[in-house]
């Protein structure tokens, strides 16, 4: 009997020393979190855990401003001052790097053509750093953020960082007024957005099925990306990756954009692993939606009633008559 508690004893040192090596360990902090569990394997944190785990991700546990969030469209401010948003890619396409890194198929610019986006909640000029897909592993779920209550079958998230203020993402993601991020749902239909059309075709698709693959792409013009709307709803949020810093203001647009159903399940093949590795989908790659804790949702949709303070009056029941998300 006591060998056996020897060795219990033992394993479990041995599993605090491993927890405590993966919360010392710069590329663990960077890497070791996951979207849902893996059945074989070593413990990896999923979305409930990113906040205990790692002290230097301990807003993903007790944030008060975490995204995603349940989107409430009775519930949001009209806002007139919000002006309509302001891309500039100075009239050239760009040209980036599409990776699978294991959670997100990620398109990062390069330097050479830069796009800036200013209007709308933002008072500075934000540089465009990264466009990240989230998808589900069926129609009915995919995004981060809902509309009431509802998931759609994707989003496209456009990071973007404060390039007046800071040098670079990395310091900007860290610091008040740092981020904005640009999020637009993704439904299934017969037709595909032009932007991501050439993102998720087969030729292109195919060259990042595995973990850490990377395909240059060249002639991209970003603002066939946007949706023909000019409506959009803001709030005051996180990152919504480890480790949840509170500086990102998002920007959820009015109409969604559409992929066809072969492209959606193109990107349900692609593996979160290597190739010497099981394969197990990257789909359903979203964290669940946080609690709002009374922030503000404003949009610059015009209602007949508007809200007046903060946190929304309830008992106005304002009605969303451009709830164009729900369309069939």
């Amino acid at each position: 009997m006591e060998i056996v508690w020897e060795v219990l004893f033992l394993l479990q040192a041995n599993f605090i020393v491993c927890i405590s090596a993966q919360q010392n360990s710069p590329k663990i902090h960077e890497g070791w979190w996951a979207y849902k569990e893996v059945v074989q394997g070593s413990f990896v944190p999923v979305p409930s855990f990113w906040g205990l785990v790692n002290s230097a991700w301990n807003l993903c546990s007790v944030g008060k401003r975490q995204s995603p969030v349940n989107i409430e469209t009775s519930h949001m401010i009209f806002d007139p001052f919000l002006t309509p948003l302001r891309i500039n890619t100075g009239g050239r396409k760009v040209s980036g790097t599409m990776y699978n890194t294991g959670r997100h198929v990620s398109l990062r610019l390069d330097k050479e053509h830069l796009v800036n986006i200013s209007g709308g909640p933002m008072t500075y000029s934000h540089r465009l750093e990264e466009i990240r897909l989230h998808f589900g592993s069926e129609d009915s779920q995919g995004s981060e953020h809902l509309l009431n209550g509802q998931a759609f079958s994707g989003e496209v998230q456009l990071i973007h960082y404060n390039h007046e203020l800071y040098t670079n993402v990395t310091e900007a993601a860290k610091s008040p007024n740092g981020l904005v991020v640009v999020s637009i749902f993704i439904k299934v239909s017969d037709s595909s957005n032009p932007f991501l059309n050439r993102m998720l075709n087969r030729d292109t698709i195919t060259r990042i099925t595995y973990k850490n693959d990377a395909y240059l792409l060249q002639g991209l013009n970003i603002e066939a990306l946007y949706p023909e709307t000019s409506s959009f709803i803001t709030y005051d949020g996180s990152m919504t990756i480890p480790p949840c810093y509170e500086t990102a203001s998002w920007i959820i647009m009015n109409k969604p954009v559409y992929i066809t159903r072969m492209q959606m399940h193109s990107l349900r093949l692609l593996s979160q692993n290597q190739p010497s590795q099981i394969f197990l989908s990257m789909s359903d790659n979203f964290r669940p939606v946080q609690p709002l804790n009374n922030r503000c949702i404003r949009t610059n949709i015009n209602f007949s009633l508007q809200g007046k303070d903060c946190p929304n009056n309830r008992a106005q029941k304002l009605q969303y008559r451009v709830n164009e998300w729900l369309l069939k």
